[in-house]
C-alpha cells in the first residue's frame, strides 16, 4: 500500500526521469484499469494466439501423460541413463525448472521489500510462473525414483517399520527445499490475488463466475481492516520468501557439490546456481510477458520500462554466470588437480563439446546484445534473446551433469549418454504442462495485479507519456 507519507514525499521531490517513469497512461482512471484487466477473464473472448498456445500445451501434455504411464509400467530403463550416467535428462530438467521459478520469488518478495514500484505490473505473472515451474520440477525427482508410487518413504512420517529417511541424502534435502519453496510461493501468490478476485466477483455478470470468484476471494470487502491485515501478511510472507531465493537453489547445488567427483566438487556451485537460476527466470518472465502484452493490448500497463528493467537484471545476472564460467577452468588449473583439468579439457574438446560451446554462445555472447537500449526496448529482439538464454541454461545443466558423469576415475566404466525418445517426451511434455497451466491462469485469473497498478496512478507523469 502507498502511505500518505510516501505520497507527500513524492509530491515535494523533483522527478527523476530514470526512476519515475510512468507505469500506465495518466489519462486512465481507476475504473478504466479495473475494466481493462478484469475484462480478460470475464468478458473478452480468448484470442486466437491463446487457443494456439493452449492447443500446443494440451498436445505436449498428452505426450507427457503417455511417457509417464509407459515409464511407470516399464521402469527408468526406457530412458538413456546408464552407468555412470545415472541422472540424465531427469535431473537436468529438475534443476532447469527450479531455476526458472526463482525470478518470480525475486520480483514478488525481494523487490517488494526494497520498495521497487516497477515490479507491480509483472509480479502476478512472475508468481504464477514460479508456481507452475516448481510443479514441473517436482515431478522429475519422483519419476527418477523408479518406483514413484512409494515416494512417501522420503518423508519422515511415523511408521511401524521405524524406517526413516537418510537426512544426509541430497534427495531428502530437495524434498524439503522444494516443498517449502512451493508452499510459501503458493501462499504469497494467492494472498496477493485476493483483492483482485473480489474485484472479478463484483464485476461478474453471471452466477457461476460470481460464485467461483466469490469463494476464492474469501469474503473480501475492501475494508480498512482487511487491507491492514493483507499488507502485514504480504510483508511477512515476503520476508519468508526472500531467503528462499538464495537457499533453495543452494540446496539444489549441494546435490552436486557433496559428490567427490571432478567437475562437481566445488564451492562455487551455490552462487553459480543461484545466479543462473535468476538469469533463466528473468528470461522466462520476458518470454511470457511480451506475448501477453501484445495479444491483450497491455502496453500501457506492461510498459517499456518493465522490459528495460528486466533486461538490465538479465544482463547483470548473465555477467555473474559468465564470471563463473571463467573461474571454473582457473580454479581447476590453480588446484593442480589433474582430474579437474581433464574435466575442463573434456568439456571443451570431448564428445559433448557442442554443448559447452553452445552454452557460451547462448549465455555469454547473445546476452551482450542487451547493452543496447534499442534491443532492450524492442520486444521482438528481447523475446529472441530470452529464448536463446533459456536454451543455453538447459544446455548448461546438461553439460554439468553429463560431461562430469560420463568420464569418471575408472576408464573401464566410461560411457556416453544418448537420449531416447522417452527422454525427449518427458522434457517437452513438462513444457506442455507448464504452457497448459499458464494458459488457464491467463484465461481465468487477473494476470495483472489491479490494486497494485492503481496505487501507482498518482505517481504517473503526463508530460512523459505512456510510451516510456
Amino acid at each position: 500500500m502507498v502511505t500518505i507519507e510516501q505520497r507527500q514525499r513524492h509530491a515535494t521531490r523533483r522527478p527523476d526521469p530514470d526512476v519515475d517513469l510512468p507505469v500506465i497512461a495518466p489519462s486512465q482512471t481507476l475504473v478504466t484499469v479495473t475494466e481493462q484487466v478484469s475484462s480478460i477473464p470475464l468478458y473478452r473472448a480468448a484470442p486466437g494466439l491463446w487457443w494456439v498456445m493452449f492447443g500446443v500445451g494440451l498436445t505436449l501434455l498428452s505426450i507427457f501423460a503417455v511417457a509417464v504411464t509407459y515409464l511407470l509400467s516399464k521402469g527408468v530403463g526406457i530412458w538413456g541413463i546408464n552407468i555412470p550416467n545415472a541422472w540424465g535428462f531427469a535431473i537436468t530438467n529438475f534443476v532447469w525448472w527450479i531455476g526458472i521459478g526463482h525470478a518470480g520469488t525475486l520480483i514478488s518478495a525481494f523487490l517488494l521489500l526494497l520498495n521497487q514500484s516497477w515490479r507491480n505490473a509483472i509480479n502476478r505473472l512472475a508468481e504464477a510462473m514460479t508456481i507452475f515451474a516448481v510443479m514441473c520440477a517436482g515431478l522429475f525427482p519422483l519419476l527418477h525414483l523408479g518406483r514413484s508410487w512409494i515416494f512417501y518413504w522420503i518423508l519422515p512420517y511415523p511408521n511401524t517399520m521405524t524406517v526413516q529417511p537418510n537426512f544426509r541424502s541430497p534427495l531428502v534435502w530437495d524434498v524439503f527445499a522444494v516443498s517449502t519453496y512451493f508452499t510459501v510461493s503458493l501462499l504469497f501468490w494467492y494472498l496477493g490475488m485476493i483483492p483482485d478476485l473480489a474485484t472479478l466477483r463484483d464485476q461478474s455478470r453471471n452466477r457461476f463466475s460470481y460464485a467461483f470468484y466469490g469463494i476464492l476471494s474469501m469474503g473480501w470487502r475492501g475494508a480498512s481492516r482487511h487491507w491492514k491485515f493483507h499488507q502485514k501478511a504480504s510483508l511477512l510472507l515476503a520476508g519468508l520468501a526472500t531467503p528462499l531465493v538464495l537457499s533453495v537453489h543452494t540446496v539444489v547445488s549441494f546435490d552436486f557439490t557433496v559428490a567427490i567427483l571432478p567437475g562437481w566438487h566445488s564451492t562455487i556451485f551455490p552462487p553459480y546456481f543461484v545466479a543462473g537460476a535468476i538469469f533463466s527466470g528473468f528470461a522466462m518472465v520476458l518470454v511470457l510477458a511480451i506475448p501477453i502484452r501484445s495479444v491483450y493490448g497491455l502496453h500501457n500497463v506492461l510498459t517499456e520500462r518493465h522490459l528495460n528493467n528486466c533486461a538490465k537484471l538479465t544482463l547483470a545476472t548473465g555477467w555473474i554466470v559468465a564470471y563463473t564460467y571463467a573461474i571454473e577452468p582457473f580454479t581447476a588449473w590453480y588446484s593442480g588437480n589433474q582430474f579437474e583439468m581433464f574435466v575442463v579439457h573434456n568439456r571443451a574438446t570431448g564428445p559433448y563439446a557442442w554443448a559447452y560451446w553452445s552454452v557460451l554462445f547462448c549465455n555469454v555472447a547473445v546476452p551482450q546484445l542487451l547493452w543496447s537500449r534499442k534491443v532492450r526496448l524492442n520486444p521482438k529482439a528481447l523475446f529472441t534473446v530470452s529464448i536463446f538464454i533459456l536454451i543455453g541454461m538447459w544446455l548448461e545443466r546438461y553439460m554439468i551433469i553429463i560431461s562430469s558423469l560420463h568420464r569418471d576415475y575408472v576408464p573401464s566404466s566410461w560411457a556416453n549418454f544418448i537420449a531416447t525418445i522417452w527422454d525427449n517426451a518427458t522434457l517437452y511434455g513438462s513444457m506442455g504442462l507448464f504452457i497448459t497451466l499458464f494458459a488457464l491462469f491467463v484465461r481465468f485469473f487477473p494476470v495483472i495485479p489491479i490494486y497494485e497498478v492503481k496505487e501507482l496512478l498518482p505517481y504517473s507523469h503526463p508530460e512523459r507519456g505512456a510510451a516510456r
